[in-house]
């Protein structure tokens, strides 16, 4: 995992197709902005339902593709 250090209205650019806005930073909470393809599926983590897959392992992959 990479983590970084960002403050409001800074980007994080992924590839050519995807930048993320930091919009705004509060005492509990980052808010986001996320600009990527129309074909291109976002979704929170807790709202995929991974009871399909095997529980073999703790971590989870999530594809952007």
């Amino acid at each position: 995992m990479l983590v970084l250090s960002r403050k409001t209205s800074e980007r994080i650019l992924i590839g050519d197709d995807i930048a993320i806005t930091i919009v705004r930073i509060g005492p509990n909470s980052v808010r986001i902005g996320i600009e990527a393809p129309k074909n291109m599926n976002i979704v929170r983590e807790e709202l995929c339902d991974f009871s399909s897959k095997p529980k073999e392992t703790s971590d989870v992959a999530i594809p952007i593709n």
